[in-house]
């Protein structure tokens, strides 16, 4: 919400300063989002007039001119403008200045091997508009030596407010004037409006056609019809201000719904009569039915649109934008001049499926004041007559004005209760008449009447925050919680809020970085990676690459790793933690680790090292997800790794990680080559995903003490054993028989090899483990050692068919 400060002076009798109004602005909940104060940038600029202009002796386009800023002797300008001429005046800036336009600070310079003191602007150099072709012709009669901000009417700052959606009342400059009055900078300015005497009654009457439980989407409808208007250009004031704020003048009768729009916060419309087929009528669109509006865009209307259409067509999009072909031009003699109510839910859904983001739309889905819908129409015939001319008719009112009549019982102690301010009834009743709320009752329980551009005012609550926010919230003194003595507090986080940040901590650990990847994708990346569904398809996606939920936080992390690649960081391993969707149930939603590894990132080492060059694998990206998992206290001791994975994973080089055929938590392995051609990856990609959602709850353990550290004093040993295996059989099997012969004394396993071919019988293979034992009590005697061997060779043998080799 923008808007001058002069203009803001017209409603506000006040001496507060610029930098006071901003300040009190932000305190009172309207936020100041920017203060554009061209008088300060244009402040070293003046209006000159050119003495004299010669042809420059070493160049055919510059001209050598002499100056008169009003003060001095005349100054030598060199201007390559083609309409620099004697006599006229324009705009002058002197060595020191800062010139916008072109981001430099001009210094005495030498042009072609002429002196130039300085330059006569354009309106391209001052930001002012798009010429460049020549410097700034201003008025005969424009005072040689005043600064050129004051007498354009340049020095007048814009303030640029961010509102809240619950505070309609200050679409208007008139509200936030009164907020400021209320808060005590000044004295709020209400001329009366007083209505103009209609002379004939409207030719063009309206109609409001909708069915009973289709009344309140347009309550009431006011028309005006004025004959004989003269469609001239809108005054300089009020251009200035037009402009000032970011708005394009036109002529009189659009300004005039321009400026009442941003002034009073009413949006109204003005037809061209003579344009119009017969009487008015305001009904739901038809199927079928399209407009022309006025940003010269075709919108296909749909049964739920509010219109205004004539005997003919559709002339205007109820409350949003109106048609082209009813504007207001240079030949407009007669007008219709209509202010109404709409139904706030149903101009925000309209403007949506539509896609119209309008001046008008957004004052009307946050509500404007019923009250002054036909004080509106009045104030806006005044300023059509005063600008135009013209006779008015009597006023068409359809339908009835609400008369919303809200009271809230309101104890003044509340106040104290939910802010502890402690503020004088007097002073917490005069906030809220002057914000326009009617206080009746002497007791400590008053009736607080809610006015009618207040819609957002609800209960008590709401009478506490318009006290305390005039009142001033830097005038509550901060306090501590209070104190829980001997009571221990509850756990606050969930378990998976927990894993979630243990997964991240014990990833970051592992040398991976974190990164944060949109939640949206493209239809096709989601196809990729087992989602697609319409029902996850965005309704208003903020780009066309951003159109579905993702199922999936793999595409986000292989494209950021790619766009690293290409920006020369070959070797990347980063991860992420966070939702993906795969359905629009309530439990659709679920906490996945995921993370990647390309190029040669393996754990030990990123890029090339000494020891090897070797690219990363489908093993490191295991490495990875059982290392975390084990960090979260998952008992990877049953965690069952079965070859393959989704269909994103090399068939070939991946695994699925799962607690029985029901508990798949996750996988990992090496991408697929499809989908590296999909998304355009090049070199090796390695991955894991975990679905933290299914991760099987920890245990309870009795107590949270730590278990006792148990290091042995004792010697550990080793033996290695090879089994002859069939070939089908998995190396995990082996290790878990092994296990399975002593879990007291076993306490490491690993395998070293793995051999087929020459020397084994067809079908079958080699797979070597070195087993340590690691005594608790005492030495371990040969006869101990080799009960343990053979009871290891035994078990082996006896889970997976093995024979020692």
């Amino acid at each position: 919400m923008k808007f001058t400060l002069s203009w803001l002076k017209d409603h506000l009798e006040t001496e507060a300063t610029l930098e006071e109004i901003v300040e009190k602005l932000t305190a009172v909940g309207l936020e100041v989002e920017e203060v554009e104060d061209k008088g300060k940038i244009l402040a070293p600029y003046k209006v000159a007039y050119v003495i004299s202009t010669e042809q420059h002796p070493n160049a055919d386009r510059l001209r050598v001119c002499m100056v008169d800023i009003g003060e001095g002797a005349p100054i030598q300008v060199v201007c390559g403008a083609p309409n620099a001429r004697t006599g006229m005046k324009s705009v002058f800036a002197g060595p020191g200045t800062y010139i916008p336009g072109k981001d430099i600070t001009l210094g005495v310079g030498s042009i072609r091997g002429i002196e130039s003191k300085g330059m006569l602007c354009s309106g391209a150099e001052l930001e002012l508009s798009e010429d460049h072709d020549g410097i700034l012709d201003l008025p005969a009669d424009a005072p040689v030596g005043e600064p050129y901000a004051s007498y354009a009417g340049l020095d007048d700052p814009v303030i640029d407010v961010g509102l809240t959606p619950n505070r309609p009342d200050c679409t208007s400059i008139y509200g936030i004037a009164r907020d400021l009055a209320a808060a005590g900078l000044g004295k709020l300015k209400t001329p009366e409006i007083k209505p103009v005497a209609g002379a004939f009654k409207s030719p063009v009457s309206v109609a409001l056609e909708f069915a009973d439980e289709n009344k309140h989407l347009c309550p009431a409808f006011g028309l005006r019809y004025v004959r004989g208007v003269k469609n001239i250009a809108s005054p300089e004031w009020m251009q200035r201000r037009l402009r000032a704020i970011g708005l394009r003048p036109i002529n009189a009768l659009v300004d005039i719904t321009n400026y009442m729009t941003f002034d009073q916060g009413r949006p109204l419309h003005v037809f061209d009569a003579k344009k119009v087929k017969g009487n008015l009528t305001v009904r739901l669109a038809r199927e079928g039915e399209e407009v022309v509006a006025l940003d010269q865009k075709t919108y296909q209307l749909q049964p739920t649109n509010v219109v205004i259409a004539d005997e003919k067509e559709v002339e205007s999009i109820g409350g949003i934008m109106g048609g082209e072909f009813s504007g207001c031009d240079e030949n407009t003699t007669d007008v219709l001049i209509e202010s109404a109510l709409w139904d706030p839910y149903n101009i925000a859904q309209s403007g949506r499926k539509l896609g119209i983001v309008s001046d008008a739309r957004y004052r009307f889905e946050r509500g404007v004041d019923p009250a002054f819908c036909i004080s509106g129409l009045e104030l806006a015939t005044k300023l059509v007559l005063e600008f135009c001319g013209g006779e008015p008719s009597e006023v068409i009112l359809e339908g009835a004005i609400p008369q919303p009549k809200k009271v809230i019982d309101f104890p003044w102690a509340e106040v104290k209760r939910l802010t502890t301010l402690d503020l004088p009834v007097a002073e917490m009743k005069a906030v809220l008449e002057k914000l326009g709320f009617p206080v009746e009752g002497q007791g400590d329980v008053v009736k607080v009447s809610v006015p009618s551009w207040r819609p957002d005012i609800d209960g008590k609550a709401d009478i506490v925050e318009e006290i305390v926010r005039i009142a001033g919230l830097d005038q509550i003194a901060p306090a501590p919680l209070p104190r829980l003595e001997a009571v221990v507090p509850k756990a606050i986080l969930t378990p998976i809020q927990k894993r979630t940040r243990q997964a991240k901590r014990d990833l970051a650990t592992r040398g991976l970085v974190e990164a944060v990847t949109w939640s949206f994708i493209s239809r096709e990346e989601a196809k990729l990676f087992g989602g697609g569904d319409e029902k996850l398809a965005l309704a208003n996606p903020i780009a066309a690459e951003l159109s579905d939920m993702r199922p999936s936080l793999l595409p986000g992390l292989l494209k950021a790793a790619q766009r690293n690649a290409d920006r020369g960081i070959p070797n990347v391993a980063i991860f992420e933690v966070g939702q993906v969707f795969l359905s629009d149930e309530p439990d659709g939603q679920k906490i996945f680790a995921t993370a990647v590894r390309r190029g040669l990132a393996k754990a030990e080492a990123l890029g090339r090292t000494w020891r090897g060059n070797e690219p990363v694998d489908a093993f490191d990206a295991k490495a990875d997800a059982v290392g975390m998992l084990a960090a979260l206290g998952v008992p990877v001791a049953g965690l069952q790794i079965v070859p393959g994975g989704p269909a994103w994973f090399h068939p070939g080089r991946s695994a699925t990680l799962q607690f029985g055929p029901k508990v798949v938590v996750g996988a990992f392995g090496e991408i697929h080559p499809k989908i590296a051609r999909a998304l355009d990856l090049k070199g090796p990609h390695v991955a894991f995903e975990i679905n933290l959602s299914a991760l099987p709850p920890q245990k309870a353990k009795p107590t949270k003490a730590k278990a006792k550290l148990a290091l042995s004093d004792l010697q550990p040993l080793s033996r290695d054993f090879a089994f002859v295996v069939d070939q089908s059989v998995a190396a995990q099997d082996i290790v878990r028989a092994v296990t399975s012969a002593d879990r007291q004394l076993i306490s490491a396993i690993d395998i070293f090899d793995v051999y087929e071919g020459t020397g084994l019988p067809e079908g079958k293979k080699s797979v070597a483990v070195s087993v340590t034992l690691q005594p608790m009590e005492k030495t371990l005697t040969d006869v101990e050692i080799e009960a343990v061997a053979t009871k290891i060779v035994e078990e082996v043998g006896k889970k997976t068919g093995a024979t020692l080799r």
